[in-house]
C-alpha cells in the first residue's frame, strides 16, 4: 500500500456528503446491474490467488466526513472487509464513491510489490473517465477486466 498524507479536514466535503440525495445519482446501480457486477468480480477472481472487492459507497459516513476523504475510507475498509487476509497478501480493493466522484484502488502488499502505483493509478483515470461519461457500470466492468487480467 502506498502511504498518502493525511487529508485536509474539510467543510466543503462534509456539507456535499449531507445534501448527497443517493436516489438522484445511484439509479444506475439496480439489482441487476448489482448482480452483474458480482458475476464480475468472481470472474476477475479465476485464474490467480488474489481476491478481489468490489465496495460502492453512495457517500461517507457523515460524521466523519469532515476529516477523511475517499482514500482513508478506502484504506479503512480494506481493513474492516480485511482484503489483506490472504495467505500470499493479494487482496485488492475496488472503492467507488459517487458523491465524491472518486474511484480507489488499494492492493496488498503482495501485490504492490509487482505493480506500479501508476499502474493503478492509470486503470482508476480510465475508469473515472467512463464514470464521467454516465457510463458507470460499463466502467467499473471493464475495471474489473483489467485487474482480474493484472493479476493473471
Amino acid at each position: 500500500m502506498v502511504q498518502h498524507t493525511p487529508p485536509q479536514p474539510s467543510l466543503a466535503r462534509l456539507w456535499r456528503q449531507a445534501v448527497f440525495v443517493p436516489m438522484l445519482h445511484s439509479r444506475w446501480l439496480t439489482a441487476d446491474a448489482k448482480a452483474r457486477l458480482t458475476a464480475k468480480v468472481t470472474e476477475a477472481e479465476l485464474g490467480h490467488r488474489g481476491e478481489v472487492f468490489l465496495v460502492v459507497e453512495n457517500h461517507l459516513p457523515i460524521q466523519e466526513a469532515y476529516r477523511i476523504n475517499s482514500r482513508v475510507r478506502a484504506v479503512d475498509l480494506f481493513s474492516e472487509y480485511r482484503v489483506w487476509d490472504t495467505e500470499e497478501n493479494t487482496g485488492v480493493l475496488v472503492y467507488v464513491n459517487i458523491c465524491e466522484h472518486s474511484l480507489d484502488i488499494v492492493a496488498d502488499r503482495g501485490i504492490s510489490a509487482h505493480v506500479s502505483p501508476t499502474v493503478w493509478r492509470a486503470m482508476c483515470d480510465k475508469a473515472l473517465a467512463g464514470i464521467a461519461n454516465q457510463k458507470m457500470e460499463a466502467s467499473l466492468i471493464e475495471l474489473l477486466d483489467e485487474i482480474g487480467q493484472l493479476l493473471r
